[in-house]
């Protein structure tokens, strides 16, 4: 039987073929290619992107949160009055003892001064003499100027009489200041209160020896007026001016932990201690109950009364190294800007700020370590709002 013989394939049709091949691989090995770089592109986009520190941003808060202030303070009586002795010797006897009410006047206690005593009777007596010298020489002047018509005393003599009877009045005088003096000591022998109040200390008792005068050793006895009482506090200085005369306070005790007792501010010192930097402000509190106790501690919670709202941020924004105290903002560009603060009070959580920042502010609540001025960063979650730029405003106001 016959082999079948094939057709040979024409050159035209295997050129066609393989042009066809060409190309088809040369589309693949193309498309391969922008496959790659596409799928690079898109990596180093994405690792751009990671490179990028993403920040949770939030605004200053503008309100109060804390109003007052708390401060250890110390309660004083309104009117303290140490007694001390204006005569030396020997306490005869006392009459009040601490915790006494005494009224103004009465006599609290009596010193025996024997020396005194005996100075004012020798005064006296020295005042009886130099009257009666006085006397004679009152009339001896008398007797010569009735004989002076006469000549039978000279002017002379009548002159010199004159003159000792002047020294002589001079002496009764000086003589009658100084019984005066002695007895207004002697006076002095009854101790006796200056005002309504209470005797707060005795320190002393019967048969001791009393010095006159303040220098040696404690007050004889110490009378207070607790009607009223004075808190002195010390109020740091940059809290000074929210303090107004005449604002309340409220005073906590440790004996009374359940009640509270309102105080006014009466006055300042208007000056800085440079130990502590602080002021020391007087409160008026009224104690007529007597419930209170001069020298006790209070607590004082003072309101502060401003005339702007100071900002807030989270402690966690603040950022404290070699260049001081900063806080990370959040440009319009999403590019990190430092901005130097200064600490008006630190709340715990929260921080208030004396100045360095504003309401339109975009806080880094938490700053990223390594981050630097001009860093771009990604800004996550529900934000404060993107501050428009001057372009922007200038477009929108068209």
């Amino acid at each position: 039987m016959p082999t079948e013989q094939r057709p040979p394939v024409s050159r035209w049709k295997l050129g066609i073929f393989g042009l066809a091949a060409g190309v088809g691989l040369v589309l693949v090995v193309i498309t391969g290619i922008r496959a790659r770089e596409e799928q690079g592109t898109k990596l180093k986009e994405w690792t751009d992107n990671q490179a990028i520190p993403s920040v949770a941003v939030a605004p200053p808060s503008a309100k109060v949160l804390n109003p007052t202030i708390d401060l250890p303070g110390r309660l004083e009586a309104y009117y303290r009055a140490p007694i001390f002795a204006r005569v030396s010797g020997y306490l005869k006897s006392w009459s009040v003892d601490i915790g006494a009410r005494v009224k103004a006047g009465q006599v609290i206690a009596e010193i025996e001064a024997p020396d005194l005593d005996q100075q004012l009777l020798q005064a006296r007596a020295d005042l009886a003499s130099q009257q009666a010298s006085a006397k004679l020489s009152e009339a001896t002047l008398t007797r010569r100027r009735s004989l002076l018509a006469s000549n039978f005393v000279s002017m002379q003599e009548i002159d010199e009489r004159t003159a000792d009877l002047s020294n002589k009045k001079a002496a009764v005088n000086s003589g009658q200041a100084n019984v005066e003096r002695l007895e207004a000591l002697a006076g002095y022998k009854k101790i006796t209160a200056p005002f309504d109040g209470v005797v707060t200390e005795r320190n002393t008792d019967v048969g001791a020896l009393i010095n006159a005068g303040g220098g040696a050793g404690p007050a004889m006895f110490i009378v207070s007026d607790i009607s009223k009482l004075r808190v002195y506090v010390n109020v740091p200085q940059n809290f000074v001016p929210s303090i107004k005369m005449g604002a309340k306070a409220v005073i906590t005790l440790p004996e009374y932990p359940n009640r509270t007792f309102t105080a006014t501010v009466e006055t300042s010192s208007q000056a800085v201690d440079v130990s502590s930097g602080t002021t020391r402000m007087q409160l008026a509190l009224d104690n007529s109950s007597g419930e209170l106790m001069p020298g006790g501690y209070a607590n004082v919670k003072l309101t502060l009364q401003r005339d702007t709202i100071p900002l807030h941020i989270p402690a966690s924004a603040l950022i404290f190294d070699g260049n001081g105290l900063r806080v990370a903002t959040v440009g319009p560009d999403d590019k990190i800007l430092f901005k130097k603060v200064t600490i008006a009070r630190d709340l715990g959580k929260e921080i208030e700020i004396a100045s360095g920042l504003t309401p339109d502010d975009r806080i880094i609540i938490a700053p990223p370590d390594g981050i630097n001025n001009g860093d771009q960063v990604r800004v996550v979650g529900g934000g404060a709002k993107k501050p428009t730029t001057a372009s922007e405003k200038q477009d929108v106001k068209g």
